[in-house]
């Protein structure tokens, strides 16, 4: 492979297992990223779900960050509906002063998944419409020129370079392409719309100080074992937590994949279960190096971001191993160069 591989971890919880279990599982996740060569290691913000224990990205990015030295440290990503555009500079101006040339901005338009919980975070579904703007607002903190609020200042992250992911979602590609970001997307509703929606992110690409060319990063859930139906058997948590949110409405902790195989389910059930067990990525070494190298052929993606989850925590750390071997020995991930005092560098 050509391209660097990336991890974005949700810090999952599992069955009989306390939530913090599950962030102390990141952290140590990280350092052994790290040493597999990965180039970031990303966490995710989601919020009152028993299934998922990192609510808080920008702290926990900042445990990771401290319990690492070279691996690049990121969001996959801040929801900037449920924040305050000042509130998000200031966090990751802390994070990259704590720890230069390692941090990654990366930033999504969802909002909370019930109408409960997007009254506690103050954000319904409107406010969705306005990410491209807050996009415009986060970035002018970050420069020496104008500001959104003339009086303000975003300290410390006023004239640090942060780079400046966005991950797709519908719109999410132009939008990135008008914030001169780096693109993340995954599969949306099939290949075809994925492909689509890259084509519009760089034919509509805006340079930026820190983005100066169209930047890609794939994502997905992508497995690797001794065989391919050891492989598949990780899939099975994810795909029946999903299918259990989708008829339940709560997205429960992940169960071991042999109690997932003797559950009863109903029909309903049962299409979410299979449908959530296609369009990934999985099988043995050989088998998925071929099918990495072919979509990013298809796709000429700058990069790779595995998202896989799965209740077996062992056999996960040794699919994350067979899939570094197929990137070749671990690297020193490439610093962001400081900007010149006088250049607007919200992104790199």
């Amino acid at each position: 492979m050509t391209v660097p591989f990336s991890v974005l971890d949700r810090s999952r919880t599992r069955q009989g297992r306390e939530p913090g279990e599950a962030l102390r599982d990141t952290v140590a996740f990280a350092r052994e990223a790290e040493a597999l060569g990965y180039h970031r290691f990303w966490v995710s913000e989601h919020h009152s779900v028993p299934g998922v224990a990192g609510s808080a990205p920008t702290v926990l990015a900042a445990a990771v960050a401290g319990a690492t030295s070279r691996i690049r440290v990121g969001t996959g990503g801040v929801m900037l509906p449920n924040h305050r555009t000042l509130v998000v500079a200031e966090q990751f101006g802390v994070l990259e002063s704590l720890f230069p040339g390692r941090i990654d901005m990366g930033l999504g338009r969802s909002v909370g998944f019930t109408d409960g919980i997007r009254r506690a975070l103050g954000a319904d579904k409107d406010a969705m419409g306005d990410f491209g703007a807050q996009l415009a607002e986060l970035a002018a903190y970050f420069t020496d020129g104008p500001r959104p609020h003339p009086q303000v200042h975003a300290r410390p992250a006023e004239g640090l370079r942060v780079p400046m992911f966005v991950l797709a979602n519908e719109s999410g590609a132009e939008r990135a392409a008008e914030a001169g970001a780096a693109l993340v997307i995954g599969g949306l509703k099939g290949e075809d719309a994925m492909l689509a929606a890259i084509e519009r992110y760089r034919a509509a690409f805006r340079p930026s100080a820190g983005w100066p060319r169209p930047h890609v990063m794939v994502a997905g859930n992508v497995a690797v074992a001794e065989t391919s139906e050891a492989a598949r058997r990780l899939l099975v948590p994810e795909a029946w937590s999903l299918a259990y949110s989708r008829t339940h409405g709560v997205f429960p902790p992940l169960l071991a994949a042999e109690e997932i195989e003797e559950l009863p389910m109903t029909e309903k059930e049962r299409g979410f279960y299979e449908a959530g067990l296609r369009g990934h990525i999985h099988g043995t070494q050989e088998e998925v190096g071929a099918a990495l190298a072919a979509l990013v052929g298809r796709t000429g993606a700058d990069e790779v971001l595995v998202t896989t989850s799965s209740f077996d925590r062992a056999a996960l750390l040794d699919s994350y191993r067979r899939l570094a071997a197929l990137a070749g020995p671990p690297e020193r991930p490439r610093r962001v160069a400081a900007p010149a005092a006088t250049a607007p560098a919200p992104r790199a």
